[in-house]
């Protein structure tokens, strides 16, 4: 069986939107100068088309230094049940610091993002940044089939 001939059902943006809703994971890839560089990162999603993520860490951390050199970013959230019930959905789009000033404006979103312990007790210690990630394309599918031998007749 090619890739061509799986069983995948491309989402339309509404499913999309419904899956980014519902997860809190996935992983930020920023450029570098050879290879991505990849963070597993927990976010805030406003239900239209904009991510938010908090960063945790001083002026002189190298996702701090990337992210702010960015123009163009993509973004992976996935779900994966079983080798035969899965989602993804790759957002790509633009990333950009939020003012101090505009969190009380996006602060629901952010009560919703899920964040390790680990990060909760950091942010109140160590400089916090929020980024908003505006998408600009996405896409996402899933698959829901059956194991091989299981397929209805």
């Amino acid at each position: 069986m090619t890739v061509e001939e799986l069983p995948l059902t491309e989402m339309d943006d509404e499913s999309i939107r419904a899956f980014l809703s519902n997860q809190k994971m996935g992983v930020l890839g920023l450029p570098t100068g050879d290879v991505p560089y990849l963070l597993p990162m927990s976010y805030g999603f406003d239900d239209e088309s904009t991510l938010y993520f908090t960063f945790v860490g001083g002026p002189d951390s190298r996702k701090r230094g990337l992210i702010e050199r960015t123009e163009r970013a993509r973004f992976l959230s996935f779900s994966a049940q079983s080798p035969f019930n899965w989602e993804s959905v790759l957002v790509t789009g633009t990333v950009e610091a939020i003012p101090g000033e505009e969190w009380g404006d996006v602060a629901p979103v952010l009560e919703a993002a899920w964040r390790p312990d680990v990060i909760e007790a950091a942010m109140e210690t160590e400089e916090v940044t929020v980024y908003r990630f505006e998408a600009d394309e996405w896409t996402g599918y899933k698959h829901t089939g059956l194991p091989p031998g299981f397929e209805s007749a």
